[in-house]
């Protein structure tokens, strides 16, 4: 049976009552953002600001020049609910990201996806299960398994 709206909300506050969710919350934010900051170093690429979202999805967008000249960029998106990092590839409007999603829709980084994601052209789990006890080595995790996924897609996109 589905909550209203009333009830959902008393759960809410139930939960954020020990302030658990509120110290995890920040701690993975603060993380993306210095994700971002990481990804900002990396030549020739231009890094939007993070997105904290709705308790859903925390996520940074970056692109290059070829990127740019497509109309795409990438997302390195902290998925809140599976607790995993992805990469997506995404369109900068519908029509981009119909045009790219049936270039790339029977890759191995779409494999088993039937219907186009909502959000993106592609979505690829880059870490699953991350361990968060040594920051360091998940974002060079993170950051190494992203380029070499995008090094795979860009012959595709060329």
């Amino acid at each position: 049976m589905k909550k209203n709206v009333s009830e959902c909300i008393a759960i809410y506050q139930e939960r954020l009552q020990t302030g658990e969710m509120q110290i995890a919350y920040k701690a993975l934010v603060r993380f993306v953002m210095s994700l971002r900051r990481q990804f900002s170093r990396i030549d020739g690429y231009k890094v939007r600001n993070v997105s904290p979202g709705y308790l859903d999805y925390t996520y940074f967008a970056f692109s290059d020049d070829f990127l740019r000249s497509r109309e795409l960029r990438y997302g390195i998106i902290l998925n809140h609910r599976n607790m995993r990092f992805e990469l997506w590839l995404m369109g900068q409007n519908e029509a981009t990201q119909k045009a790219y999603w049936n270039l790339l829709k029977d890759t191995e980084w779409n494999e088993g996806v039937e219907d186009m994601p909502h959000y993106s052209v592609l979505e690829t789990v880059l870490v699953d299960d991350p361990d968060f006890s040594d920051l360091p080595a998940l974002s060079d995790r993170i950051e190494q398994s992203a380029l070499r996924i995008i090094d795979g897609i860009r012959p595709y996109i060329a």
